[in-house]
């Protein structure tokens, strides 16, 4: 079942939710992301983007690598709502499709699962401007896998 995200209520969430409402990663604040709603039964997810200047390339339109970086944020989120307590999902690839340019304001963008496995998950994506101009589409694959502790006294170079 479809239902809004309210941050007041973080307790109610998938683990992946509840990780991001605590504290976001900073690519997920460069992109001003603002998760909307999440179906836990469909691994679906629809967040919103507050895009612009920092996000263009030199022409003025949203940077394809930014439209890359939106995509894997909203299908790592969708590929999140499936997983079991102390699983994480790396992309092992994910292939974007250009369709229109995007400029500055608010953007939505969906992502779902269309098949979960043992060990990998396929998902796709569409992100579309605040008039419902679509901008891109994205399929990805993910693998299922244990999340690593990191050791106690172990430094990273």
């Amino acid at each position: 079942m479809r239902r809004p995200v309210d941050p007041a209520k973080r307790e109610d969430y998938p683990a992946n939710i509840q990780a991001i409402l605590k504290r976001r990663a900073p690519a997920a604040v460069w992109l001003n992301q603002d998760i909307l709603q999440i179906d836990t039964d469909e691994g679906w997810c629809r967040i919103a983007y507050d895009l612009g200047e920092v996000h263009f390339n030199r022409f003025g339109a949203l940077h394809g690598g930014s439209i890359a970086c939106v995509m894997d944020d909203v299908l790592s989120v969708a590929a999140g709502l499936v997983l079991q307590w102390g699983e994480i999902a790396p992309t092992l690839e994910m292939k974007v499709s250009y369709l229109n340019q995007g400029g500055a304001g608010k953007h939505f963008a969906e992502a779902r699962v269309i098949k979960r496995g043992r060990t990998v998950n396929f998902l796709e994506a569409t992100l579309a401007s605040d008039a419902g101009k679509v901008v891109a589409t994205a399929s990805a694959t993910i693998m299922i896998a244990p999340l690593k502790k990191k050791e106690s006294g172990n430094k990273e170079a």
